[in-house]
């Protein structure tokens, strides 16, 4: 089990996270909050890049500080952009790193046919880097961070700037990964997590705001949130989570604490959650 016990870090006078505590079994977290909330950071503490300012990490009950290398050798850490060089192959890359790893040859080609055929780059596994897509390029990536078979896999962003198609087979692969070990994924695109994170972990503040399934977190707006015409005057207590487009034309997604008069009540999404409590920080 992983365990963040009351971790604070600091950058001089500027808090970057205060006295955060999560524990983390077998699945897949998302970690979900805006851009500046404090995502990379706890990312970066988790793969030991940074050190907390108070608190500590453990892993069953031991510091992963003093663990050192015992407790890398079974992380994998994709980080939000990762480096490659350009004129390797994806089997040439994945060897190198293999080799930074210690890994003997035989089981490390053994090792990079499986992974490759895992994230669904067999076919590409002789071609040079840089004429892979963004979304080849990531599954790459996380076929480099599989490469130890670690019981912890940390994602920093990993769907940013990819395609809606690149990002559901993203998703896919995530789920298959998290049958043995953890999974931490950060983002601030709803829609990668909602249907693959069992916990889902949210930042405000600086703070941890909550730690909850999708389910509990959308239950929170439960008969709250409503569907009206774009053209309806919105009331002083409503407040508007999105626009789409209906059957008769552009409709709202608004949260109000009343039933308008002019809307339907709809089920609350994760991502009307997201934007309902980060919208304001009076709203939960």
């Amino acid at each position: 089990m992983l365990s963040v016990d009351r971790v604070t870090k600091c950058y001089g006078d500027f808090t970057a996270l205060e006295d955060i505590s999560l524990d983390f079994t077998q699945g897949v977290y998302g970690l979900l909050a805006p851009n500046g909330a404090g995502k990379s950071t706890l990312m970066k503490m988790l793969a030991t890049l940074l050190f907390p300012t108070k608190g500590k990490i453990l892993w069953d009950g031991e510091d992963i500080v003093s663990m050192g290398e015992d407790y890398r050798g079974f992380l994998g850490y994709l980080p939000q952009d990762f480096g490659y060089y350009p004129n390797y192959t994806p089997r040439q890359f994945m060897r190198y790193a293999a080799a930074l790893q210690k890994l003997a040859r035989a089981e490390a080609d053994q090792r990079i046919s499986h992974l490759l055929e895992l994230v669904g780059l067999s076919d590409a596994a002789d071609k040079k880097l840089k004429k892979l897509s963004g979304g080849m390029l990531q599954r790459v990536g996380i076929a480099v961070a599989m490469l130890n078979e670690p019981k912890l896999l940390i994602l920093d962003e990993p769907t940013a700037g990819l395609d809606p198609g690149e990002r559901v087979r993203f998703r896919n692969l995530i789920h298959a990964l998290a049958n043995d070990r953890i999974v931490i994924l950060s983002t601030h695109i709803v829609s990668d997590i909602e249907t693959i994170a069992g916990q889902i972990i949210m930042l405000r503040d600086h703070r941890l705001l909550c730690c909850d399934t999708p389910s509990q977190i959308c239950s929170r707006f439960r008969g709250k949130v409503f569907q009206i015409p774009a053209d309806v005057q919105l009331r002083p207590h409503q407040h508007v989570l999105s626009e789409g487009q209906g059957e008769n034309g552009t409709v709202l997604r608004i949260l109000s604490e009343m039933p308008p008069t002019d809307g339907v009540a709809v089920a609350p999404t994760l991502e009307d959650a997201f934007l309902a409590i980060y919208a304001s920080g009076e709203r939960e």
